[in-house]
């Protein structure tokens, strides 16, 4: 379950260090009741930048299947054989 605090109690960077690292999930900092920040650790963090990552390029890879950017395997290969004399 996500853990939703509000920003007053960022004063305690202890604890709230603590949190980070005990959860596998992003704090959501409310402030005036509404959602202001999220919070993780830095391994959180680097695991997710990679699934987003991975995300965009399967975005960016079904874009250039829809535009017919894309070559066959053995064209691609023999391009590649010629290009480098392979």
């Amino acid at each position: 379950m996500p853990q939703i605090i509000p920003i007053k109690d960022l004063k305690d960077t202890a604890s709230i260090s603590e949190l980070c690292h005990r959860t596998d999930e992003p704090i959501f900092i409310t402030k005036n009741g509404y959602g202001d920040m999220v919070l993780m650790s830095m391994e959180l963090f680097e695991t997710n930048r990679r699934k987003w990552e991975m995300y965009n390029d399967i975005d960016l890879s079904e874009e250039q299947i829809q535009a017919g950017k894309t070559l066959d395997a053995r064209r691609a290969l023999r391009s590649v054989r010629e290009k480098y004399g392979i």
